[in-house]
């Protein structure tokens, strides 16, 4: 048997062994599924042992499979703790905002000060289950989102600590028969299809926390379309589609469209802070702390009574 096992094959056999799904697993690498395949068939081999069984309808862990993911696992975090010390916190830390003027963004500003000395780089994608995936392949560091909406397979790989309950609200075009109100409760959607970021493989947590809330009360989803970007082609498709937006509280004003909070009852959706496991940086710790004292600060954690929680909410922290 070989003694030394490179870490990319322990890597694809981790993230297999977490999908139970060859094609899923090579995305969430980025890898061709061939390549994939490849490389677990080559860690077998020098294993001398079958990992999984493999039919037309499923993929499994072996015996030797299930006894092979805590080790592998371990080395992983090994190794991204090995390069975290390498770097000395020197580099950049790559922060996910996924929207400008956001709580994301206050947390990052309040990190940077406690930490000045530390470089923390904004960036801006679409959804936390797009970030989870360059989180794990290692070309994202940190991002926000609800984190109990993503698949286990991503959320295994990952650590969070919850920031905030954020009140859901709703944009909807400025001549809305809604608009004039100052908070839409959630039955006056009945008849409506809201977007919810359907057909983006981005916001897969996002689109599946409004099935949720809507479940029940005759309030639809828009079909999947491309995703608007810029503002002013945010004003153009919603003043072609007039479909309402789900969103939150603290969404940036867009042109065309005004923000109305939800209530009866209050929905929210838990915000988190996610990194990847393993993750030693001093830009995480600032993260962090900043995340809290502004929580206690704002009383962040605090729930409205009668509010609306998503099923698959989870606590603060795993740590």
């Amino acid at each position: 048997m070989f003694r030394d096992i490179e870490p990319r094959l322990l890597r694809a056999f981790t993230v297999v062994a977490e999908e139970l799904h060859f094609t899923r697993a090579a995305a969430r690498l980025y890898v061709a599924q061939q390549a994939l395949s490849r490389d677990v068939r080559r860690l077998e081999r020098e294993l001398g042992t079958e990992l999984f069984v493999r039919t037309t309808r499923q993929v499994t862990l072996t015996a030797d499979g299930e006894r092979l993911l805590p080790y592998a696992r371990r080395v992983l975090d090994a190794q991204e703790e090995l390069l975290a010390a390498c770097a000395s916190g020197a580099r950049a830390l790559l922060v996910d905002l996924n929207t400008e003027g956001m709580v994301s963004g206050r947390v990052l500003e309040r990190a940077r000060e406690l930490a000045p000395d530390v470089e923390l780089m904004a960036r801006f994608l679409s959804g936390l289950t797009g970030a989870a995936a360059e989180m794990l392949a290692g070309r994202l560091d940190v991002s926000f989102g609800h984190v109990g909406g993503l698949t286990p397979g991503l959320r295994s790989g990952l650590s969070h600590q919850l920031v905030r309950y954020e009140q859901l609200a709703v944009l909807l075009p400025y001549d809305h028969p809604l608009a004039d109100r100052a908070e839409v409760a959630l039955d006056a959607l009945s008849g409506e299809n809201v977007y919810a970021g359907a057909g983006n493989p981005g916001t897969q947590e996002w689109t599946e926390l409004a099935r949720e809330l809507f479940a029940g009360r005759a309030i639809g989803i828009t079909p999947p379309a491309p995703m608007a970007v810029g503002a002013e082609e945010f004003r153009r498709v919603m003043a072609k589609t007039r479909a309402p937006v789900l969103a939150v509280v603290d969404f940036p004003e867009r042109p065309g469209a005004v923000l109305r909070p939800l209530v009866d009852p209050v929905p929210l959706s838990p915000l988190s802070l996610v990194w990847r496991k393993g993750l030693n940086h001093p830009g995480v710790d600032a993260l962090r702390a900043a995340a809290t004292e502004l929580a206690e600060e704002e009383n962040w954690l605090d729930l409205f009574p009668g509010s609306w929680l998503p099923a698959d909410s989870l606590p603060l922290s795993p740590d």
